[in-house]
């Protein structure tokens, strides 16, 4: 007996992911039941999710205040910054 499955995503992002999914001769259904069933195997996502560091609200924060101090005239030149001489 077979279930339906709805997954919402980025339009483009499907269209991309379908074009590999050909290439390798498999359609987005198969490509699906394929990761399912290696979840449910090997009882975990079947590859490492890791975040980046780059993109955590704290550090997006930081980037923005500095960004806005730049703009503001009130940046300051890092210390590892190579400052050109006159």
């Amino acid at each position: 007996m077979n279930a339906t499955v709805t997954v919402r995503m980025d339009e483009r992002l499907k269209k991309q992911s379908e074009q590999v999914f050909k290439d390798m001769g498999l359609n987005m259904t198969t490509a699906f039941t394929i990761f399912a069933k290696m979840v449910v195997r090997q009882g975990k996502i079947p590859f490492e999710i890791s975040s980046d560091p780059f993109y955590s609200e704290a550090n997006q924060a930081r980037l923005h205040k500095a960004v806005a101090d730049l703009n503001a005239g009130k940046g300051k030149v890092h210390e590892l910054a190579e400052v050109a001489s006159a």
